[in-house]
């Protein structure tokens, strides 16, 4: 119960409701983009809404990601929400020439039927890959989704009009597309699992 909990801190994605979840399950933690106390971290949190540039040129700014990479090279449990998630891989078709961190393979595509963004909650189906969360229903709001290239870090597959997926997760990384934060008993469920 002692980890050192950080959400990093990069100027975009609302982090009160994140907070808010911590502070129900007792847990203390910093918001900060302090490049040593994120590389002091146990866990990291990387919260995410917006748009994929912005967000990325905010990291690139800080000098964040290198940092990033270095925390989860170092064995920091490393926890990727919504455009946390997105971030994580080369490239997205919100943002053509923009590079992503790239510690995953593969892209992020935009829903091409359906109201967009998705809104509202929605079933996850997990697979093998996966060992914080169960198949509930969780809060979304997302007009994009990752197409990762090793199909074997995906820890679940969601439906909207398509299959998606909507979690993944390898070694110390896991990372989601719905927010966990917002998402009642399964969010809590899935926090009290990851926070161990």
């Amino acid at each position: 119960m002692s980890n050192k909990i950080v959400i990093i801190d990069y100027g975009a994605g609302n982090v009160k409701s994140l907070g808010n979840m911590l502070e129900f399950l007792g847990r203390q933690y910093e918001i900060t983009n302090n490049k040593d106390k994120i590389l002091a971290a146990d866990k990291i949190i990387f919260p995410g809404q917006g748009h994929f540039e912005q967000a990325m040129n905010k990291l690139n700014a800080q000098n964040l990601p290198q940092t990033i990479k270095k925390a989860i090279k170092n064995g920091a449990d490393f926890l990727g929400i919504c455009l946390g998630l997105q971030v994580l891989f080369e490239k997205s078709e919100e943002a053509p020439n923009i590079e992503g961190l790239g510690i995953f393979e593969g892209e992020v595509k935009k829903f091409q039927t359906g109201k967009i963004p998705q809104i509202g909650w929605n079933e996850i189906k997990t697979t093998q890959a996966n060992t914080y969360l169960k198949d509930d229903y969780f809060y979304f709001v997302n007009s994009y989704y990752v197409n990762p290239k090793d199909k074997n870090i995906i820890s679940s597959i969601t439906n909207y009009h398509i299959d998606f997926c909507s979690s993944v997760q390898k070694d110390n990384i896991c990372a989601v597309q719905f927010h966990p934060e917002k998402s009642s008993k399964a969010g809590i469920e899935f926090f009290e699992k990851w926070l161990i």
